[in-house]
Order: structure tokens, then sequence, then C-alpha cells
């Protein structure tokens, strides 16, 4: 697929899925997609919802069955862009071939502000939630044979990614059908570290995306049904991990876990397929 085309995202699609996601009033300007040499897709997106133009990365199947609908697997990124210290997640699902190996869809949607997956109270351009929400998956869901419905939207994600996967999870369970986090400072209590405040800016802002916090207001409704939290360590943030999960024991939210394992925290580590692995069990 060659890229060079540039236009408004006004498909019927596009617009539906929006409006059903609480889309805002300006369209987002998409270019492509270009083939990279490694066959990821890749859009530029302008949205009033981040400063400039960011890169969403796609990975498709090698063969898309006709009438057939994907889960997409929702690769959240670490660092701000496309590359990074931590490595690439996109690059390491190509790597794991987990699009064919699970018939999905994956997508690497980049920022170009420290990821926290959250919308900055004040700066319109720092809104990565609405973001997400309103362009990402839309775009996604118009342009490629995604299954567009809860079970069949996916987050994985470590270290502040992981804290993302897990927050718009419970946040949007109705959009959202299940998420994964490996060694991610899940029970941060403020916006003190690891370039939080960039974001979150205001203790009263952050405890609206506090995990700790939405585990509590979410557990009536996570209680029912089969997991859809899979909690994984660890490097840096054993402990982390470990007191999320018992305080989802403690509210009795069912959730898939295993903190046996240290692994560097990085993307390549060795961690990533078997997060998949476990998200993608009873999913279409």
């Amino acid at each position: 697929m060659g890229g060079g085309c540039v236009g408004i995202l006004a498909a019927a699609g596009l617009m539906a899925a929006g409006a059903a996601l609480g889309a805002g009033s300006a369209a987002p300007l998409v270019e492509g997609p270009t083939r990279t040499d490694d066959g990821l897709l890749v859009y530029t997106v302008t949205s009033e919802y981040q400063r400039g133009p960011n890169a969403v990365e796609v990975l498709l199947p090698d063969r898309l069955e006709e009438g057939r609908r994907y889960p997409v697997l929702y690769v959240l990124p670490v660092n701000a862009g496309t590359e990074g210290r931590w490595g690439r997640g996109i690059v390491e699902a190509k790597r794991q071939d987990v699009a064919n190996r699970h018939g999905l869809i994956a997508v690497a949607p980049a920022f170009d502000a420290l990821p926290w997956y959250a919308d900055h109270p004040t700066d319109p351009s720092v809104r990565q939630e609405s973001y997400l929400l309103r362009v990402v998956l839309p775009l996604v869901e118009s342009r490629h044979p995604a299954l567009a419905e809860a079970r069949g939207r996916l987050l994985v994600g470590f270290s502040k990614s992981g804290w993302g996967a897990f927050c718009l999870l419970l946040r949007h369970p109705d959009v959202f059908g299940r998420a994964a986090a490996w060694d991610a400072p899940l029970m941060e209590a403020a916006p003190a570290r690891f370039g939080m405040a960039e974001v979150f800016a205001t203790a009263a802002n952050f405890e609206a995306y506090r995990v700790a916090g939405l585990l509590e207001r979410r557990a009536d409704l996570l209680r029912t049904g089969p997991p859809r939290l899979v909690l994984l360590g660890f490097d840096n943030f054993r402990e982390a991990t470990a007191e999320a999960h018992a305080r989802m024991a403690a509210l009795g939210i069912p959730h898939l876990y295993d903190n046996a394992t240290r692994r560097p925290h990085h993307w390549h580590s060795g961690w990533f397929a078997d997060a998949v692995s476990r998200l993608m069990r009873d999913t279409p």
C-alpha cells in the first residue's frame, strides 16, 4: 500500500466509531499508510490532541480472511515517539509473529509527549487518552477489518504503558476488553515520579487516573465473568506488582498473575509473547 495521500478522515465508518467513543469536533489529518521494509503500515496523523504529527504503526496478519473481523492488540509505547531506550513494542510484535500466531491486528500509536495515557487538565495538545479513543481507534476500525467492540480491543504495555493499559481498561471497560501489564508502577499514589507531572499536572487530575482507586471503583463490575486483567512482573516493580495483585485479590477481582520471573525492563526481554498469549485466551 503506497503513501502520499493526505486527507481528512471523514469516512462513514470512522465517523460512526468516533461518535460512539465521543469524538471531538476537529477531524484529524491522516497521511498514508506507507509500508516499511519489514511490512508495517505507517499512518502519519495530525490531531488537535497532540502537538504535531505522530505515527500510528499497524501490523496485519499475512493473510486476511474475507468477512472476518480481527481483534486489535494496542501495543502501548513507553517513550515518546517510535524509538527509545526500551525498544519498540511493534517490532517485538513482528518478531514474535503475534499477528499470524493469534489472528490479530497489532497497533502501536506514538505520542509526542511522554505517554501516561491521560488528558492534561489545561493543555489541549496533551490529551493522550482522547487521542487514543477519538482518533486512533476510529482510524484503525475504519481502515482495517477490526472487531470493533470491547472484546476485540486489547491493551498491552509495561512500565508507564502497563499503567496505561490498566488505567484505560478501568476507565473505559465498555471500550476495552482485556489489558496486560508487565513490570509497571501500578500503585503510584501521587504524580511525583517518572515524568508524571508533565501529563497529569495536578493531584486532582491524577486522582481520576490512579489505578488503585480505579480498581476499587470498578471492582463490582470486574468480579463477574472471566479475568480481564493480566498482571505480570518483574524487574523494577516487583513490589508494586505484588501489591496490585494483593489489592485485586482483596477486592475479589479475577485476574491472571505471575510475578516469579525477572527479566530486563525492556520490550525485547522475553515477557511479551507470554503476555499476549494470556490476553488472547478465549478471545475470538
